[in-house]
């Protein structure tokens, strides 16, 4: 199972990226959120994988954030949805006002979305509005967000993340070592400097 691919850009659409990892190209299906924050052709580029697999196909779904590839399988959870339109989805509205929608019940937001009907929204709503308690990276409809770490800070935190640390410690240890202005800008002493600020 495929679950996280980093390596240069061969190309991009608004609909997906190839990835050129040691030499070997990779196709994800991407989101346009996910797309507009990648790089060039010839960039390096980082990205959290979903590996579907049908009888007939293996597919590969891609994301910058941790936060959105775990709301693309949370989607997938509901009846009727499927990756394609999951992803869909995901590329009609961004995360944040996604998971505003789900929580507060605004199925007129969700009917925007292409593919998603009235029934389909209420679904979503019904299945899964107490369900996203959890969704790292989306603060609660009643409390603020919390201001972004910067993109090399938050590439260290989905690092440590994907480490297996709980999110308040690898945020906490992320913030120390950000401290330091060396570090601050370079991925790998940023990384360096969390791991020892965790321990």
């Amino acid at each position: 199972m495929i679950a996280h691919l980093r390596g240069q850009i061969f190309s991009k659409t608004p609909a997906s990226v190839i990835l050129d990892c040691g030499g070997v190209g990779y196709e994800l299906f991407i989101s346009v959120a996910t797309y507009t924050e990648l790089g060039d052709a010839g960039a390096l580029a980082s990205l959290h994988v979903h590996t579907h697999v049908r009888e007939d196909a293996l597919q590969l779904f891609g994301f910058k954030e941790l936060a959105e590839k775990r709301l693309f399988e949370k989607l997938l959870t509901i009846s009727g949805i499927g990756p394609k339109l999951a992803i869909t989805v995901l590329s009609g509205i961004s995360a944040e006002r996604l998971v505003a929608a789900i929580r507060g019940g605004d199925h007129a937001t969700l009917t925007k979305i292409p593919g998603i009907g009235k029934k389909t929204a209420e679904r979503v709503v019904l299945e899964l509005k107490d369900k996203l308690e959890d969704m790292a990276g989306f603060a609660p409809a009643d409390e603020p967000a919390k201001p972004s770490l910067g993109a090399v800070a938050e590439d260290v935190l989905s690092a440590l993340l994907n480490l297996g640390y709980p999110r308040p410690v690898a945020q906490k240890a992320v913030e120390t070592a950000a401290k330091d202005k060396e570090a601050g800008s370079d991925f790998e002493k940023l990384f360096r400097a969390a791991m020892a600020a965790v321990r």
